[in-house]
């Protein structure tokens, strides 16, 4: 087995006001002249660089998206490779402009009535707190796995620390393309589309079951240190005893851990349903070419359902 170094997420919010906007904008553009641009096949570099000046000009915000980059933030000091980054730049004028969080109070009730005989107090409460959490590291998930897609495309894994996210997957899944990699990031947001929703966030495919363990995974750690949804974001919630009870959804909302065999160097080949080990554990079909198709027990997502990116 390979080493396995920590990996540290810093979460970080800068405010810019721009107070000339038409310096700013020359500024910038006189930047991106000055930018040597790789094209695309079938453009220019003449055509990058138009592309690029097209989102700058009369637009503040593709001017700082310009002239942001979040690796800028971590210094070249040794023991440390900066292995990735997003980083989102919005417009946060406007007060009056609508709320695109959901409210997950309403959509996520909670009974404390304590009763005996209540089925909800006695069982498990995806509590607005805890589906909170989840929602925005799912969103967080999703930009890793795009990046991920947009920076390699179709390479092959071959280095864990070059990859935002799919390093962390089984090495099974290190030879898909940009296709597969694509459907991967787009199963976070189907999870965040069922919170979005106020339905709990259960797994319909392997992809989703292997989406769902790193966001509980990553969930507990944001939780935990402040990021993806901020103390003081999660305060005005309502309170309640399961907040966090990160085991206890493991449970609850994962059908099994059967995905995280294939991790396991000793068991290689128990994704094939003609395994003998896999028939014995009952698995099913979990190569790689499978991971976006339903279980039997589940309700397929929408097949026209577009990517976000």
């Amino acid at each position: 087995m390979s080493q396995r170094h920590p990996r540290i997420t810093v979460t970080a919010e800068v405010i810019i006001e721009v107070t000339d906007a038409g310096a700013l904008e020359q500024a910038v553009l006189d930047d991106v002249d000055a930018t040597p641009f790789d094209a695309q096949p079938g453009h220019s570099e003449a055509d990058a660089r138009a592309e690029a000046r097209q989102d700058v000009q009369g637009d503040p915000v593709g001017a700082v998206a310009w002239i942001a980059n979040a690796e800028d933030m971590i210094p070249d000091f040794p023991g440390i490779t900066v292995v990735g980054s997003t980083q989102r730049v919005a417009d946060t004028e406007g007060d009056n402009e609508p709320d695109e969080r959901p409210d997950f109070a309403k959509l996520f009730p909670l009974c404390n009535c304590g009763s005996g005989d209540c089925a909800a107090c006695s069982e498990f409460q995806l509590t607005p707190r805890t589906a909170a959490v989840l929602w925005a590291v799912a969103q967080i998930l999703a930009d890793q796995a795009y990046d991920d897609v947009i920076e390699h495309g179709d390479d092959l894994v071959n280095d864990e620390g070059a990859w935002v996210l799919f390093g962390e997957y089984p090495h099974i899944t290190w030879q898909q393309d940009a296709v597969w990699r694509r459907q991967a990031a787009r199963a976070f947001d189907d999870l965040t589309a069922d919170l979005d929703a106020g339905r709990w966030p259960r797994p319909t495919c392997p992809g989703e079951e292997m989406a769902f363990h790193l966001l509980l995974r990553n969930a507990r750690d944001a939780q935990e240190d402040g990021w993806g949804m901020r103390p003081d974001e999660l305060a005005v919630l309502p309170e309640h005893a399961d907040d966090y009870d990160w085991d206890t959804a493991y449970e609850v909302l994962l059908q099994d851990d059967d995905i995280l065999q294939l991790f396991d160097a000793q068991v290689d080949g128990i994704e094939d349903p003609d395994s003998d080990q896999n028939r014995f554990m009952r698995m099913g079909d979990y190569r790689p070419a499978a991971w976006f198709r339903p279980f039997s027990n589940a309700t397929p997502r929408d097949g026209r359902r577009p990517f976000r990116r």
